[in-house]
């Protein structure tokens, strides 16, 4: 039986119905954060954070001055790209084949990509080798508002809410890790009732206290589901809907490569018999950092 084969991918030639694999969580940015159209290059945006006053005038007396001023600041493109070799093999299998492999193949590209754009956003951590990259200087956790988690998850989120609130600003979304939103989900109260019933096990939790709320792993920097790699953050919420600008500046969502060495692996694709699938974007985006709050587990 002739087996379509890589150094990371080995499929039957004959498929059946769906392609096993873990479960993945995605973006908690574009579950929270609406994205917004974006030329391509660096996007000045404005900001207007002072407030502008009235002002009594007598009759025939002097107008005073306002001293606010508009500000701004530069959302920036990043490009982010996801690419597999493969057999070339592929392109002699019958057209279901194809078919299949092609759609786990964009599934997989999109929650790649939408992993890429939290730990990006986020913790300017680059997915592929779980590095922060220095060069970027806008983050959401350079936020100097942070909550030590405790015994109590839900009075951690009042605290944090608190520091967010406090600064004149609103609490319209919060990011949990999945560990977190667990914790949250089956605290008790001393008499063994479930505090929050509704949560079930956390899964699944879209709102908590009125606010929006996504889970993902990324929440806790996991560049992939199981990876040792975690940061200690369990929770981020703020101003999600004001805080938070980004949007797709390009996409290139597919191609296929024959020839070359286009990922730098030191082999020719057409000198090895391999393929190469690969997928394109570009995201601009800006965080107005202190509009966030983390909560995090004490880091040794």
């Amino acid at each position: 039986m002739a087996v379509l084969q890589s150094t990371d991918l080995f499929l039957p030639t004959n498929i059946a119905d769906g392609i096993v694999e873990k479960s993945k969580t995605g973006s908690t940015v574009a579950a929270l954060s609406g994205q917004e159209p974006m030329r391509f290059g660096k996007t000045e945006i404005i900001t207007f954070d002072d407030d502008l006053t009235a002002e009594f005038v007598e009759e025939s007396a002097a107008k005073g001055s306002d001293d606010a001023k508009p500000g701004r600041v530069t959302a920036v493109p990043h490009k982010a790209v996801v690419q597999m070799r493969t057999s070339d093999e592929f392109l002699w299998e019958e057209e279901d084949y194809q078919l299949g492999v092609m759609t786990k193949y964009q599934e997989k590209c999109a929650r790649a990509l939408a992993r890429g754009l939290d730990l990006g956003l986020y913790y300017r951590i680059n997915p592929r080798t779980g590095n922060a990259i220095p060069a970027w200087a806008n983050y959401l956790n350079s936020t100097t508002k942070r909550v030590e988690a405790g015994a109590n998850a839900d009075l951690d989120f009042e605290a944090a809410a608190g520091l967010v609130i406090g600064n004149g600003f609103s609490v319209n979304g919060v990011a949990f890790d999945p560990q977190y939103a667990w914790t949250l989900s089956t605290a008790r109260y001393a008499d063994g009732r479930k505090k929050y019933p509704e949560l079930g096990l956390g899964n699944g939790l879209s709102s908590f206290e009125g606010v929006s709320a996504a889970v993902s792993t990324t929440t806790s920097a996991k560049a992939v589901d199981g990876d040792a790699t975690d940061n200690k953050v369990r929770a981020i919420l703020g101003d999600f809907s004001q805080g938070i600008r980004w949007g797709v500046q390009r996409s290139f969502p597919f191609r296929m490569l024959e020839f070359g060495d286009p990922d730098n692996q030191g082999r020719d694709l057409a000198g090895h018999n391999e393929i190469l699938f690969r997928t394109e974007i570009v995201y601009g985006w800006y965080v107005f950092a202190d509009r966030f709050a983390v909560i995090e587990d004490k880091v040794a």
